[in-house]
């Protein structure tokens, strides 16, 4: 007679944590037929484009050299780093160095590692919403209470300083802002950031600015993204998360950083060396060397990626009861016209149109009406495919 599964004790709080949100999207997907055309997947932030071939030959060199397979600084190589600090220096202006920064294995593990430093289980940070699911998984299975900071579509989608300020309590460690936005795509202006830079200040907490996406700005956003590292004392106020993956187009490199003062960067380093020791060597090594030669690159990825944005809303305004809430250069957050929530329309889409798009419901409390769509992820020909699979949809499912 077969035995019972043994069934021991879990982590309780990883237990009660979301599970990881695009497989089951993708799932989806799974089951579609192929009858209204290819699948289009624009659920995943990846660039839909190959490395340069100067970085690509960068990292053949590097995979092939002996020094890539041994361990590195827990900060991570010297050469990257001091190449990443120009870079912001060149961005932002101010005082950044090579010392400040420590590099990660993508901007998650940036988030992770940022995460630990800063705040133990019973602590609060207040995450914008809607929000970054990962980062509010984070916080769930680390005991850390994610303050939601409600971001409305009348506003852009950029948080309001006064509701920010009635979150803050005895527990608040830190106040997170991602800009430009994921899911929104909304890029909070200079203004916004020093404002909250200032009530971080005044609280007494850390500002954490993850500029993931910093390098693909929408058109007339030209200047530097903000001034804070400026502020004399910024690194012992700012923790700012960068990746490579996304402005590089190597996210199966898992290269990330953080930029930080030293105090936090004593701590982080703990965290690092029991995570992961070093970030992958192959990139870094490559990167150091490339880095510079890639601004060209990436300003030309910007302006691509604004061209698809461009495509993407003219598909949308042919599709009636759509409505872009709020769009950037890589994200558009678009409200569906349906009585149905945003997973079932999702679902919908993806499994009987080859439409993949990822509900709002996935990034926060209040979001049914909504849909992420990440539209730099493929190329301009499968863009125009849009506004027929959503103008079909409508026979599927109930408007509002």
């Amino acid at each position: 007679m077969p035995t019972a599964p043994l069934t021991l004790p879990l982590n309780p709080l990883l237990i009660a944590t979301e599970g990881a949100p695009i497989p089951a999207a993708v799932a989806w997907l799974g089951r579609y037929d192929g009858s209204a055309g290819p699948a289009i997947n624009l659920s995943q932030a990846v660039p839909g484009r190959a490395p340069e071939p100067v970085l690509l030959d960068a990292m053949g060199r590097a995979a092939a050299s002996p020094e890539a397979a041994r361990y590195g600084p827990i900060v991570g190589d010297p050469a990257l780093r001091k190449a990443l600090a120009a870079d912001i220096r060149a961005a932002y202006g101010g005082d950044v160095d090579d010392g400040d920064v420590m590099i990660t294995a993508g901007c998650n593990q940036a988030f992770f590692v940022t995460l630990l430093a800063l705040a133990a289980a019973g602590d609060e940070i207040i995450l914008p919403a809607p929000w970054y699911f990962n980062y509010k998984m984070d916080c769930d299975m680390l005991g850390i209470r994610a303050v939601p900071l409600m971001c409305r579509a009348e506003d852009g989608f950029v948080p309001d300083i006064a509701t920010a300020r009635r979150l803050i309590t005895a527990r608040t460690r830190a106040i997170v802002l991602i800009t430009p936005n994921n899911p929104t795509g909304a890029v909070y202006d200079p203004a916004t950031i020093a404002a909250f830079g200032a009530l971080a200040r005044e609280a007494g907490v850390r500002l954490v600015l993850d500029e993931t996406y910093r390098d693909f700005l929408p058109e007339g956003h030209d200047g530097p993204p903000h001034a804070a590292f400026d502020d004399a004392d910024w690194r012992g106020r700012i923790v700012h998360l960068y990746s490579f993956s996304k402005s590089c187009a190597i996210p199966g490199h898992r290269t990330g950083a953080i930029v930080a003062g030293p105090d936090f960067t004593a701590e982080a380093v703990k965290v690092m060396d029991s995570l992961q020791i070093c970030a992958p060597r192959v990139a870094q090594i490559a990167l150091a060397e490339t880095l510079a030669a890639l601004s060209t690159p990436r300003r030309a990825m910007r302006a691509d990626f604004n061209r698809r944005a461009t495509l993407f809303a003219a598909e949308i305004a042919k599709s009636p009861g759509w409505e872009i809430a709020s769009i950037g250069a890589y994200f558009a957050y678009v409200r569906h016209p349906f009585a149905a929530n945003g997973a079932a329309v999702a679902e919908t889409l993806a499994s009987r149109l080859g439409l993949l798009y990822l509900p709002g419901s996935f990034f926060g409390p209040d979001q049914d009406d909504y849909l992420r769509i990440a539209f730099a992820n493929v190329d301009e020909a499968s863009l125009s495919f849009i506004a027929e699979r959503l103008n079909a949809v409508a026979a599927m499912l109930p408007a509002r």
